[in-house]
């Protein structure tokens, strides 16, 4: 669902300068801010799981990602 609002043009600087510093869009920084704000999404929890060692999500997505992204770009030039 697309939500449009009007910022105060110094929050949005400075929204973009939290999400560029975070290497995240402007909108997944927002939306991040919003679950956060509305309980949906607790720090607390988030670093008590990462913590547990239990494994998270697809145990493999960081193999080879070298590899990978090499490739990606290889492809990229030859195209």
């Amino acid at each position: 669902m697309a939500l449009s609002l009007r910022l105060d043009p110094l929050v949005e600087a400075r929204i973009e300068q939290e999400a560029h510093r975070l290497g995240i869009s402007k909108s997944d920084f927002v939306r991040d801010a919003i679950e956060r704000v509305l309980g949906m999404k607790n720090p607390y929890d988030l670093l008590r799981e990462a913590r547990s060692g239990t494994p998270m999500g697809a145990v493999d997505t960081s193999e080879a990602t070298g590899d990978r992204f090499k490739a990606r770009l290889r492809a990229q030039r030859s195209a």
